[in-house]
Formats: structure tokens, C-alpha cells, sequence
């Protein structure tokens, strides 16, 4: 007897980030297109990603090593806080 598992495959409704129509894609896949789309869409070039870059305002060096604590659980010194 076979398992559930081997008989379906799991499948997410997800909508077109191009024509805004509803298709089936199969679970954890990262497609965004439906079918009918990825072909006009793969046309374009991909798009530039930027950098995420973190913006801290500090006052002083004190403040910025409290808030590298605070994140990373490190002190100055190296060691766990």
C-alpha cells in the first residue's frame, strides 16, 4: 500500500505578480509567474539588487558598542554578555 505522500503532491495557490491570475504551483517553490507569463517576462533583464545595509544612528562609540552587545550577545572584550 502506498503512502499519501508518494499518491500527491502538495500544491499552494499563488497569483501572478504579472497578470494577477491564480495558478497552482507546487509547495516551497519560488516561481512567481504563472506559466503563461514567464516566458514575456524572462524578455526583461533581471533586476539590480542593492545591498541591504544597516543604518544605525549612534552618538558615540559607547553607544554603538551597547547596541553590537544588544545584536550579537559579544562584548568588547569577546566574550558571551
Amino acid at each position: 500500500m502506498e503512502s499519501v505522500g508518494e499518491v500527491f503532491e502538495q500544491l499552494e495557490l499563488k497569483y501572478c505578480e504579472r497578470c494577477g491570475g491564480l495558478w497552482l504551483r507546487n509547495q516551497g517553490e519560488e516561481e512567481v509567474y504563472c506559466p503563461g507569463c514567464v516566458p514575456k517576462m524572462a524578455e526583461f533583464p533581471e533586476p539590480r539588487r542593492r545591498p541591504r545595509v544597516l543604518v544605525v544612528a549612534v552618538h558615540s562609540l559607547e553607544e554603538l558598542q551597547g547596541c553590537i552587545t544588544d545584536w550579537t550577545g559579544i562584548t568588547r572584550e569577546g566574550w558571551n554578555a
